[in-house]
């Protein structure tokens, strides 16, 4: 028997393989596919798809949203012209060209401001409204034009 199956390895491997094939097709006969469901909806039943929202797509664009007002760039100041406000803690160079743009250009005069003028400056001053109270510009101010710059570096920091 043994000779037989050296004689014949071929066909007794196509036999193996055709058992195997044979043994598996009937496993996975045994098996029930999945059923297949039926979806049914509006179109199923006959309805025609939605008309598109007309009202929406042929409506006139929303009035645009005009930008915020540019603030112009002020002129370089000059030592006579006016004091350097970015050494106000919290006052920078963009919020310096908005002040000079609206003819603030001293301590003096930040230190001078009331309530009603801080607010009429920061409905002003835009993305910049609240800085002058919240980092406390007018007592930096007085101290700035008063000329007392060791209370100002004890109470603000290092100028």
């Amino acid at each position: 028997m043994m000779e037989w199956i050296q004689a014949n390895a071929v066909l007794v491997g196509a036999v193996a393989v055709l058992l195997v094939l044979a043994l598996v097709f009937l496993l996975r006969r045994g098996k029930a596919l999945p059923e297949k469901r039926e979806y049914r909806d509006v179109l199923s039943e006959g309805a025609a798809p939605a008309a598109r929202n007309s009202a929406l797509i042929n409506a006139p664009p929303a009035a645009a949203i005009e930008p915020p007002p540019v603030l112009a760039e002020a002129p370089p100041v000059a030592a006579d012209e006016g004091d350097d406000l970015t050494r106000i803690k919290g006052l920078g160079p963009k919020i310096s060209t908005a002040l000079r743009a609206l003819g603030v250009t001293r301590y003096a005069e930040i230190a001078a401001w009331t309530e009603a003028d801080v607010a009429r400056i920061d409905a002003q001053l835009g993305a910049f409204a609240g800085r002058a109270t919240r980092d406390n510009w007018i007592e930096q101010a007085r101290l700035l034009s008063s000329g007392d710059t060791a209370a100002y570096e004890a109470k603000f920091g290092k100028l």
